[in-house]
This record gives C-alpha cells, structure tokens and sequence, in this order.
C-alpha cells in the first residue's frame, strides 16, 4: 500500500513496491496521457513532473515517492489545456502522431518552469525525449512561442 499525491488528489494504491509510476499511473489510476516507449528511459515519452521537475516515470519504482511530493501528470497540467505550452502546440500544430507528444509536453513545461527565457541551445540541450515523426523542429519553436521569445528560421 502506498500514498501518492497525483495531480493534486492523494491516492491509495496497492502495489508492488518496485512497480514503476508508469504502470501505477496507467494501470490502476487510468491516467492513459502518460506513454509508455522505452521502459528504460532514454525515450521520454513518459515524462511527468515531480514536485515540478521532468522525471521519466517508466524507471522511477513507487518506493521512490512519498505523499507529500506532488505529482503531476499531463492530465493535470491544465484542465483547459490553457497551459502556454499546450496552446503553442495548438498553434503551430506541432504533433504529426501525437504519441510522444504528452511528455514532450510535460518535458517542456518543467523546462520553462526552470528557466522562463531559454536559449535556442539551451532548449536543444534541455530537450532529450524522441519523436519518431522528428517534430523537432516544431517542438522547438513551440516552446520559443510559449517562452515569447523568437524563432529560429
């Protein structure tokens, strides 16, 4: 048994110890926004926020948290979908399947939580999840927009 505090609601769960969050948050929350890629991180796709910073929930186990770290899903973001990242990508139609997109979405806000004016090189470094359509571009300028800052040709 354990308590997690997602998306503002504080959750008994009844797991393995070693489940990661991903499968917690998928399985027995149905919060299905969150997607599983890689299993080992590497690919972002399951990108959530714990107490506001992009953490990749396929390799972190439950024991990992406690209740009082807030965690926060793509669900719960924005019940609107009015967050600044979510109406650049709206924009600018940054997704082509879409699949990745949850935690690039996720990846970028903590981005622009920590540092509200990033450098283009800075969004290059800072931004490691993969898109197999290679919405890169797009992804880059969708976070230019939502930092209001310029474009890069």
């Amino acid at each position: 048994m354990a308590k997690l505090n997602v998306n503002g609601r504080i959750m008994d769960i009844q797991v393995e110890a070693d489940t990661p969050l991903l499968w917690v948050l998928r399985e027995q929350l149905g919060l299905t926004g969150t997607k599983y890629g890689c299993g080992v991180a590497q690919c972002g796709s399951c990108t959530v926020h714990v107490d506001g910073a992009a953490v990749r929930a396929c390799a972190m186990p439950v024991s990992a948290f406690n209740e009082g770290q807030k965690i926060v899903t793509i669900e719960g973001l924005s019940p609107d979908s009015s967050h600044p990242i979510q109406q650049a990508w709206l924009a600018l139609e940054v997704p082509q399947c879409g699949f990745c997109q949850p935690g690039m979405i996720m990846a970028a806000s903590a981005l622009l939580a920590a540092n509200p004016k990033p450098t283009e090189a800075q969004i290059r470094e800072e931004m490691t999840n993969i898109c197999r359509c290679g919405t890169y571009n797009r992804v880059l300028a969708g976070i230019q927009r939502a930092a209001g800052i310029g474009t890069s040709g």
